[in-house]
């Protein structure tokens, strides 16, 4: 069975050539933005005690041999989050960072297992001032790229325009007639009452569906492909369940200061007001790997020093943006791949 041509092959190559262009305007542009407001780009270790303690987050790990011969698991990291976080708690105010980050278990049109994503921190400012980067991120790159729309799988938006914003329980309430903050009553999320909405919206469901999983199922499929369609949509206030990392909002603790920007239907950017509290982040990250444990059989370790950083550190507010996606909609790229300098193969050639 004949292979397809890999990307090296000159004529691939070349076809490949006004996408990689794009994705390196769009690159100089975004940082010559956050250079001239002040902003220090970092450059944090890949290597880390932990990639992260989300529970559906898959990472790479590795082993350090030291010179005496001992052996010390190690990983790549899933983000600079905790890294970025340190430095905050040692007296960094605005910082950024397109990091090399690795993900297994993913690659597909919108995933690859090594990607790039755009993370700054604005330590003393609000998540206000993230969507406003955002917002600025959008318009900057189409310039870069020579467009002034956006487009992927059939949807288009305007990057100029100002993005529509939209609360999770708004969206819930527009596109699924669902009422999700009466199943955030203090206490444990109300499963069973989410399930009983979900399913009079005719989403279907499993017994072992937890709350967790019926709000994600609700999200991906009556939320999702209705936003982010003719302009950029942010999607706010998310519930605190699912918001591991995020502060609550005090006007109502039951959501969190989590935003989430989508375009054409992608997923763009995550933020988050951060939390500062180190007891109740140990919490959540315990909670997250006890999760993990549960659905994976696996769960990585806590990161005692980021935990540790937490205590020194000011209130902050952080965003991680997806740079290969955003070069793929600006280039109006078909698959995220095209935007990477040297993919891995979709699949095994040998």
């Amino acid at each position: 069975m004949s292979q397809p041509s890999p990307w090296w092959m000159p004529d691939i190559h070349a076809d490949r050539q006004p996408f990689l262009r794009a994705r390196r305007r769009v690159l100089a542009a975004l940082r010559y933005y956050l250079e001239t407001r002040d902003f220090a780009e970092v450059e944090t270790a890949i290597l880390q005690v932990s990639p992260g303690n989300e529970a559906h987050l898959h990472a790479f790990s590795t082993e350090l041999a030291t010179p005496d011969g001992a052996r010390r698991q190690l990983f790549l990291h899933t983000s600079p989050e905790f890294a970025c976080k340190k430095l905050l708690a040692a007296g960094e105010r605005r910082i950024f960072e397109f990091a090399r980050v690795f993900r297994n278990r993913e690659q597909g049109v919108l995933h690859h297992p090594e990607f790039t994503m755009l993370e700054w921190y604005r330590a003393g400012e609000s998540c206000e001032a993230l969507m406003d980067d955002c917002a600025q991120f959008l318009a900057i790159a189409a310039s870069a790229a020579g467009t002034d729309r956006f487009s992927f799988r059939g949807r288009d938006a305007d990057p100029l325009a100002a993005p529509e914003r939209l609360t999770v329980a708004e969206a819930f309430g527009l596109y699924a007639g669902i009422d999700l903050l009466a199943t955030l009553a203090e206490g444990a999320p109300d499963r069973d009452g989410l399930a009983a909405q979900a399913l009079a919206a005719g989403v279907r469901l499993a017994d072992d569906d937890s709350w967790s999983d019926i709000f994600s199922r609700v999200l991906v499929e009556r939320i999702e492909p209705r936003i982010g369609n003719g302009r950029a949509t942010f999607l706010t206030e998310y519930p605190r369940p699912e918001a591991a990392l995020a502060r609550p909002k005090p006007a109502d603790p039951r959501v969190a200061e989590r935003f989430e920007l989508f375009v054409c239907g992608v997923e763009l950017a995550n933020g988050f007001g951060e939390l500062t509290d180190p007891v109740e982040q140990r919490a959540r990250l315990e909670a997250e790997m006890a999760k993990k444990q549960r659905l994976y059989g696996e769960r990585y370790p806590i990161d005692e020093d980021f935990l540790a950083a937490l205590a020194c550190m000011p209130p902050a507010s952080g965003c991680a943006l997806g740079f290969d996606r955003l070069a793929m909609l600006a280039a109006r790229a078909s698959r995220v791949e095209q935007v990477i300098w040297t993919p891995l193969p979709l699949k095994d050639n040998r």
